[in-house]
């Protein structure tokens, strides 16, 4: 008897959690959906917006730096502590 209670409940939270998956599932479906729309009207705008004004740059502008200094690659290899 008790087993069977048992095993009636464990069903009910298990139909309850199946309906919170999907519902969520929808939630996502649905918001993937938008920022996939908004990504595609972000880019379409921006093209337009690169027709309208033709001079305007399409990246942002990079961060001013001291004259004489300049960016350079530095492997990782270089800046492991040697052993010794």
């Amino acid at each position: 008897m008790v087993l069977g209670i048992l095993a009636g409940v464990a069903l009910l939270v298990a139909l309850v959690a199946l309906m919170f998956a999907r519902r969520s599932l929808r939630k996502l479906e649905a918001l993937t959906q938008s920022y996939w729309e908004l990504r595609y009207d972000y880019t379409r705008l921006r093209s337009q917006v690169a027709r309208i004004d033709p001079e305007q740059p399409d990246d942002p502008p990079a961060a001013p730096q001291a004259p004489g200094q300049t960016v350079t690659f530095v492997p990782l290899s270089s800046m492991k502590k040697k052993n010794g």
